[in-house]
This record gives structure tokens, sequence and C-alpha cells, in this order.
């Protein structure tokens, strides 16, 4: 549950903060992404780590090693639609399953997400009377860092329908704003490949939110 100091003291509404891990990690060589080791811990569960403390639940969207996700402790929601189509599918899979008014999505591959994304997501969306708040980092959004209005699933099941796949054009059919943290911009570093992993387990993580993931 968000602490005093991150999101809850500053909201009234609850947040379902939701991991995707459902992809097919092709530039891993098609592993599991999520469960990838880094230092030793499983990529999802350092951001779990990192996104828990700033919501009132955590979900875990996941296609493959159900068992494995579900063993780390959290409840684990598939995809609605075969054939792992992409982020999208995945965000309706959270706001069908969120208990909470709001919904926050990060991806399973970025262990140094900022510890106050959520509140400073959320102060956006109140302040501005959007559906849908959107990280930016210099000047380019990073899409699947978002809070969003569980209200907006059923718009995005009929974008789904129509054969859509792509996170930004759906982004842009709702209400949005987006916020910088172009002063947590390494934060969102992404480890999409083997690589990156290997050489972030030798690394400490940006100065945002500590040194290293933890």
């Amino acid at each position: 549950m968000a602490d005093d100091n991150q999101a809850g003291a500053i909201r009234s509404e609850p947040i379902t903060g939701v991991v995707l891990a459902g992809g097919l990690g092709r530039r891993m060589g098609g592993a599991d992404k999520g469960l990838q080791l880094l230092d030793g811990k499983p990529l999802v569960q350092w951001v779990v780590e990192r996104l828990e403390p700033q919501v009132e639940q955590v979900l875990v969207n996941a296609n493959r090693n159900i068992a494995r996700y579900e063993a780390l402790g959290y409840r684990v929601i598939p995809d609605p639609l075969p054939g792992f189509a992409g982020p999208l599918a995945g965000l309706q899979a959270a706001l069908a399953y969120a208990p909470h008014p709001l919904v926050a999505t990060v991806p399973c591959d970025a262990p140094f997400l900022p510890k106050d994304l959520i509140a400073r997501l959320h102060t956006a969306l109140v302040t501005s009377g959007a559906d849908l708040a959107i990280a930016s980092t210099l000047g380019q959004p990073q899409p699947v860092f978002c809070l969003c209005r569980r209200q907006l699933l059923p718009g995005l099941i009929s974008f789904l329908a129509s054969g859509q796949r792509q996170v930004t054009s759906w982004q842009r059919t709702v209400t949005a704003t987006t916020v910088s943290f172009d002063d947590q911009a390494d934060a969102f570093r992404n480890l999409n490949t083997n690589a990156e992993l290997t050489g972030s387990a030798d690394q400490r993580g940006p100065n945002a939110g500590g040194s290293g993931p933890s």
C-alpha cells in the first residue's frame, strides 16, 4: 500500500498498479523478460518493489510462466486477446480486473522507475481533469508509464476490436496530459536486451530514487 510520503497522503482515490510482463521478449531472444535475473532477482521483482509503495494494489500482466509469476505473491492477469497483442491488451486486462478507479501501468523491464512516478502522474491527472496522464522525458513520451481512469475501458475495447494495437494511437483518442520527468530521465531506462541486462548488473542505477534498483 502507498505510504504517506508518496501517494496516500495526497490523494483520495486508490490506485491499482499493473506491471506489464506479457510480451514476447523478442529483443531478448524470446525469453520471458520479466523473469530474467538482475543481480539474482527477476526484473519484475525489481519493478514491483519500486511500484508497490506508490499504489494500493499491484497486479502483474503475464501470458507465460503464470505459476512463476504467481509465486512472487501477486495476482497475475493474462491478456484477454490471443496472440500477444501488445501493451494495450495488457492495459485492457488491467482496466478489467483492477478494483480501483485509477490504474497505473509500468513495463517489467524498467527496474529504476521513479519512486514518485504515481504521485506526479496523479497530480497532473487531477489538475488537468484528463482521463490519462503519461510520463515524458526530454520531449519524448513514455507511453506505457501512465495513469488512467478505469472508465476508459469500453473505448479501449472498441479500439482493439478494430484491429489497432499502437499505444500512442489509442492515447491520442482520449483526453490526456503529459508529465515531464526530465529530472529523472535515466529512471525510465529499459533493459530490452541480454547485453543491457548484463551491463546493468555491474552498474549502479541513476541518482533518482537512490543507488541501484533497490
